[in-house]
């Protein structure tokens, strides 16, 4: 660990605490050469099991990437891009594994751009679940209605 004002590296830890629901540790330091201290955090690294067997470090833009194409030309925000990657990278580091397969991610997506967006949802599912016909589509629009509320007769 370089000391981060004079690039030492006899860096000594003081103090350690588990922080983010145990997601990550939050280590205070301090430098043996220039007496200054500093926190350093240390949080899980999620990797990603491609379907080829490859394994890539798990970015949350990579999976937005995807997203901002489903949601093209539809009224969602880069706010709510932004919040749709965190809630799909705090439901992976929830599972507690380190490695996730690839559909994994993908289904973790899914909740999320179902309740931000139901044109995006299903742009997205289509890929995602390789539909071949309309009447994939015709299932999935029938399962979003079923799953809507029903509203309240007011009176």
């Amino acid at each position: 660990m370089h000391c981060p004002y004079c690039r030492g590296t006899d860096t000594r830890v003081l103090d350690s605490r588990v922080a983010d629901d145990g997601g990550s540790i939050r280590r205070r330091r301090t430098c043996s050469s220039c007496s200054k201290r500093f926190t350093t955090i240390e949080q899980m690294q999620l990797t990603v099991l491609k379907r080829s067997g490859a394994t890539e470090p798990f970015t949350r833009e990579k999976a937005v990437a995807g997203v901002r194409k489903a949601c093209k030309g539809r009224p969602v925000s880069e706010d709510d891009l932004a919040c749709l990657g965190q809630a799909v990278e705090d439901a992976l580091r929830l599972s507690g594994a380190a490695e996730i397969p690839a559909h994994e991610v993908g289904l973790a997506i899914l909740g999320p751009l179902r309740a931000l967006d139901e044109v995006a949802y299903l742009r997205f599912a289509s890929v995602y679940r390789a539909f071949a016909s309309a009447d994939d589509f015709e299932r999935e629009i029938a399962a979003l209605r079923a799953d809507r509320p029903t509203p309240q007769p007011t009176g």
